[in-house]
């Protein structure tokens, strides 16, 4: 009775102990991946949403465009200025008396101002854009005078600056000044009708050449048969 008691004391605990250690590998299998893997850092924070304030002829209090209720807008003029941070430009722009109405950026993060540039849309030759040395965010730089994009009066105008609509025009040049192609040349039912018109007359002109070939060379055998006989 004894020997059967004590051997079964022996198996329970044998298996107390295999629990116990099974028990502790466990908790050790996961506890290693927090050892080994630190905790991630905490994600940075989102910027700020961008901003443009347009100052200028014909606007009496500032534009406020923000990207929460004018996104297309805020992103349109801000492409605009936004290569020209880093960027070197010419020391002397264009006499005062070519350069037209004046619009001043300015470009915000959040409600802080951090570029400004003054907009020429319509300079002669094109529209201009001069970058001052002194920006509000403290960076150093140097004044410079560039050539705008071509769209640049419209894309102000669509924002709300008071500038009559402009179509850019279909050359590629430069823009500002006077149209490259007047209106009268793009009327399609006018070319359509000269180029037929010039058609015409080519058609005409090659009729009238084969009937002058042809009478020649009726002459030329009518004759060459006469001396024949």
């Amino acid at each position: 009775m004894f020997d059967r008691t004590s051997r079964l004391l022996k198996v329970l605990t044998g298996v107390l102990l295999g629990a116990s250690l099974s028990l502790g590998l466990s908790s050790a299998a996961q506890a290693a991946p927090s050892l080994s893997h630190p905790a991630q850092a905490a994600p940075k924070p989102k910027p700020p949403p961008a901003g443009v304030d347009i100052t200028g002829v014909g606007i009496t209090e500032p534009l406020r465009l923000r990207e929460s209720d004018r996104h297309a807008h805020v992103v349109a003029v801000i492409d605009q200025v936004n290569w020209l941070s880093r960027a070197t430009g010419q020391s002397k722009g264009p006499k005062a008396a070519d350069l037209g109405p004046k619009y001043t950026v300015v470009v915000l993060a959040g409600d802080v101002p951090k570029q400004t540039y003054d907009l020429y849309p319509r300079a002669n030759g094109g529209p201009r854009i001069h970058r001052p040395a002194k920006q509000p965010d403290g960076r150093k730089t140097g004044a410079g005078w560039f050539l705008g994009r071509l769209n640049m009066s419209e894309t102000l105008r669509i924002a709300g600056v008071p500038l009559e609509r402009q179509l850019d025009t279909l050359t590629g040049g430069i823009g500002g000044g006077e149209r490259v192609i007047p209106d009268d040349s793009l009327d399609p039912s006018k070319s359509i009708n000269e180029s037929m018109g010039a058609l015409q007359r080519l058609l005409l002109l090659n009729v009238a050449v084969v009937v002058t070939i042809t009478a020649g060379l009726a002459g030329i055998a009518l004759l060459v048969r006469r001396r024949t006989r």
